[in-house]
Order: structure tokens, then C-alpha cells, then sequence
């Protein structure tokens, strides 16, 4: 049975796919099927319907997040759909999503504005503090491109949603203070996300 739904210390995390434009040097996905016991390898995607199923009552947690094994906003559609009746029902629950912030590459356009009054937080993996290195790290399908793309998508998340956060992986090689500069000049949040062959998003 797929594990679409499952906790981390207090938060409920959604897992709706396992495709992903990148191939990350670091990613869980190249070290096992799962995290925290859990195997995340999805055999079919899940629908909204399923989706909140799986959910169930998420009023006991303190956030619900879109993370997975995949890009969430591979499937966009899907995550506005669960967070629009997250709100509708839930509507003191914070709503989450880790992304690998190409969204906009993968769909040709602007996404950003769809997150108002769904999304609190937008965490986005910026990973390294150039686009040589982002690539070498993240293998992106669209090469160096994906890096200014990260950026920009930071950058227009602001508008529309209220936290937004770059993270990095202290993986050796990357500049942790370059990275924390660039996430300053786009006034955003950052955190460093430990390496440990695990997901690192707990907060």
C-alpha cells in the first residue's frame, strides 16, 4: 500500500509523486525507497480524493507539507486542490511545500500567483551559490538554467506567500555564507538542511 501520508514530529507530511526534474547528488532518492522507516516509492500517483483520505483529520499537527519522494509541483493542480479544502476545513492549519523551485520552468510559466491565501510557507532548495555547482549537484534537466530559475521563483513567491524560505544541503563544497547572502538579497529566509541520508526538513 503507497504511504502518501505520513508524520514527522509533529507535522503531517503528503507524498503525491516521484518524479522529479533533478537528480540530486544528495537526494534520499539515490540512498533507498524511503526516510524515518518509511518507504515512499509510490507505484501509482494519487489522487486528490485519495489524497485527503489519507489525510484523514490533520487538526492534531502542526503544519501539513507537501514533500515526498518527488516534486510536488509536478503536480500543481493536485497540490492546489488538497490545499484549497485544507483551508476550507482547516483553515488555522498551516499548508507547507518543499519544492525544488522550478515549477515555473516546468510549466512555461509563472505559477507563483495560485499559492495566495493556500500556501504559508515556500521552501525552496537552492543548494549551491552558482549555477555551475547547482548543476554538477542537482543534475537539473535544464542544466544551468534551473539555478535562475530558483532564484526567480523565490523571488515572485514572495508576493504572494507569506514565508519563504532557500535552503541548502551542507553537503562539502558549497559555501554555506554565499548561499545565506544570495537568500538575503532576495529577502527571503534561509536554513541549513543537514546532511544525515534523510530528507533534513524537520524545522
Amino acid at each position: 500500500m503507497d504511504m502518501i501520508a505520513y508524520p514527522i514530529g509533529d507535522s503531517l507530511y503528503l507524498n503525491i509523486t516521484n518524479r522529479c526534474p533533478n537528480r540530486c547528488s544528495f537526494c534520499i532518492r539515490q540512498l533507498g525507497d524511503g526516510i524515518e522507516g518509511y518507504n515512499l516509492w509510490l507505484d501509482k500517483e494519487p489522487t486528490t480524493k485519495e489524497i485527503i483520505e489519507a489525510i484523514g483529520d490533520p487538526s492534531g499537527y502542526r503544519e501539513v507539507v507537501f514533500c515526498g519522494y518527488g516534486e510536488p509541483l509536478m503536480r500543481l493542480q493536485v497540490v492546489l486542490d488538497v490545499a484549497r479544502y485544507l483551508k476550507k476545513n482547516y483553515p488555522n492549519l498551516p499548508i507547507r511545500i518543499n519544492t525544488n523551485g522550478l515549477a515555473n520552468l516546468i510549466y512555461g510559466e509563472d505559477i507563483t500567483p495560485q499559492f495566495k491565501g493556500l500556501i504559508d510557507t515556500v521552501s525552496i532548495s537552492l543548494n549551491a551559490e552558482n549555477a555551475q555547482k547547482y548543476h554538477e549537484l542537482c543534475r537539473s534537466d535544464y542544466g544551468e538554467d534551473a539555478f535562475f530559475s530558483v532564484l526567480e521563483f523565490a523571488r515572485r513567491c514572495k508576493n504572494y506567500v507569506p514565508k519563504v524560505v532557500l535552503t541548502v544541503v551542507d553537503v562539502p563544497g558549497i559555501d554555506i555564507e554565499k548561499c545565506k547572502r544570495i537568500a538575503e538579497e532576495l529577502g527571503v529566509g534561509f536554513r541549513v538542511r543537514h546532511y544525515e541520508g534523510k530528507d533534513g526538513e524537520e524545522n
